[in-house]
């Protein structure tokens, strides 16, 4: 299997609701590592997996909206813990949508499985893999 992975980062405020959460429950900063990779069986006719500018530039058309906004006011997670594992999913799903649609250039529509690991501190991280 051949991969490719791109990264990115934001910054974002956000709280959550849920004793499970102890003094998260307050607002809180967090500055995400987000990675992306792209897998497939075989290379494309030119040799890649996918286009690698394509697939960052659809990482960062994904991440955009969420740079330096609280979460708890955007619409779209209205009443949902955004989570680390929640917004790997986020991602995965508009990363999935992106390659769909041919948005990450001749080859995307070959892509097999992508993960989605998001690094929330030195010391954890969470992921989410998938078969398109």
């Amino acid at each position: 299997m051949f991969a490719v992975e791109v990264r990115d980062h934001i910054m974002i405020a956000h709280s959550f609701k849920g004793d499970l959460f102890g003094p998260a429950q307050a607002l809180h900063g967090a500055t995400f590592v987000i990675d992306v990779a792209f897998f497939r069986e075989t290379l494309t006719e030119d040799g890649v997996v996918v286009d690698i500018g394509r697939a960052h530039e659809a990482l960062k058309a994904t991440l955009g909206p969420l740079n330096y906004r609280n979460l708890d006011e955007v619409p779209e997670f209205a009443g949902k813990n955004t989570t680390t594992e929640f917004l790997c999913k986020h991602v995965f799903d508009a990363m999935a949508a992106a390659s769909r649609k041919g948005a990450l250039g001749p080859g995307g529509e070959g892509i097999a499985r992508i993960r989605v690991s998001i690094e929330e501190s030195h010391v954890a991280r969470a992921w989410y893999e998938a078969a398109l």
